[in-house]
C-alpha cells in the first residue's frame, strides 16, 4: 500500500472513530439528563395588577447551600411579569432546560425590589416592598427524582391574594410569596366556559371567580374566566371535584363530580349562569 493510500486510510479511521466518540458522548449525556420546565401560573387576587421581577432563578440536587446552580431562560434576567394575567390557560414559562439526573430537591426565585402593585381606585402602581429574605431566594421544595431522558414540568400556583401584606401602621404593602408547586406528569386540569343568557343568547362571563373543591368541601383552588369566559385550572392532583360558582343575582352553581386523571385536561360543558 502506497503511502499516499496509507495515509486516506488513517484519516477515515480517525474521522470514524471521531463520530464514534462524538455518538457515544451524546448518548452519554441523553442517559445522564432530564428536561426541566418551569411554569408560572396565577390563583386571583382583589388586584388590578401584580408586577414582579424576578433576577435569577436556580436549582439544587443536595442539601448543600452552596450548590445552587442557576437556570439560563431564554430572554435572560430579568423576567418581568404581571402576575394577574397568568389566567384562564394563561401561563408564564419560566425556564426550559436540561439538567443531571437525580434527586431535584428545591428551587428558588430571586426577587428584586421593583416590584410593583396596581388597585381599584388608584391611578399610580404603589411599591410592593419586598423583605430581604425573599430577595435572597423564595425557596421551593420540589423532592422530585428526575429519570434519564423525560421532560418534567412543575406548575409554580402562585396565590395572589394571600402573598400580599397590608402593614397596618405605615399602610405599606409587603410581598410575602405564597406558592404551591405541582408536577404536571403527576396532575390533570380543568377547563371550560361560563356563560349567562342574555336576550336568548349565551354571552361570555368575564373576570368571574371559579372555584374547586374535593368532595368532602374543601377549597382546593380558584382562578378567573377571561374576557371570553375562558378558564383553565391546572395541577390538580388525581382525584374527584367539585366545581362551585357564585355572583351576585345569580344563583350559585355546583357541577357534579368531575373526575381528574393524571396528563388529562376534563373538558366541561359551558355552565350557564341563571338569575335568581
Amino acid at each position: 500500500m502506497s503511502f499516499k493510500y496509507l495515509k486516506s486510510f488513517f484519516g477515515i479511521g480517525a474521522v470514524l472513530m471521531l463520530l464514534m466518540f462524538n455518538c457515544n458522548s451524546d448518548n452519554s449525556n441523553k442517559n445522564d439528563t432530564a428536561r426541566i420546565q418551569l411554569k408560572l401560573v396565577d390563583e386571583p387576587g382583589d388586584y388590578l395588577e401584580v408586577n414582579i421581577e424576578i433576577i435569577d432563578i436556580q436549582y439544587k440536587s443536595s442539601d448543600d447551600e452552596e450548590s445552587w446552580v442557576s437556570f439560563t431562560p431564554d430572554g435572560g434576567y430579568p423576567i418581568n411579569v404581571d402576575i394577574t394575567e397568568l389566567i384562564a390557560g394563561n401561563s408564564l414559562l419560566l425556564t426550559d432546560e436540561v439538567v443531571p439526573v437525580g434527586i431535584l430537591k428545591q428551587v428558588r426565585l430571586v426577587l428584586s425590589d421593583n416590584s410593583t402593585l396596581k388597585i381599584e381606585g388608584e391611578d399610580d402602581l404603589i411599591p410592593l416592598d419586598t423583605p430581604s429574605a425573599q430577595q435572597s431566594g423564595l425557596k421551593l421544595n420540589l423532592n422530585e427524582e428526575l429519570e434519564a431522558g423525560f421532560v418534567y414540568s412543575f406548575i409554580l400556583d402562585w396565590n395572589v391574594q394571600k402573598s400580599i401584606v397590608k402593614a397596618g401602621n405605615s399602610g405599606k404593602y409587603i410581598l410575602k410569596p405564597v406558592i404551591k408547586v405541582n408536577v404536571e406528569v403527576n396532575s390533570g386540569s380543568i377547563s371550560g366556559k361560563v356563560v349567562e343568557i342574555i336576550e336568548e343568547v349565551e354571552t361570555p362571563v368575564g373576570n368571574q371567580v371559579v372555584e374547586v373543591y374535593t368532595t368532602d368541601d374543601v377549597l382546593v383552588k380558584d382562578t378567573l374566566t377571561d374576557e371570553n369566559g375562558d378558564f383553565v385550572i391546572q395541577g390538580l392532583e388525581q382525584g374527584t371535584y367539585i366545581l362551585k360558582i357564585t355572583k351576585g343575582g345569580y344563583l350559585g352553581y355546583a357541577s357534579s363530580e368531575i373526575i381528574v386523571e393524571v396528563g388529562n385536561i376534563e373538558v366541561l360543558e359551558n355552565i350557564i349562569l341563571e338569575l335568581e
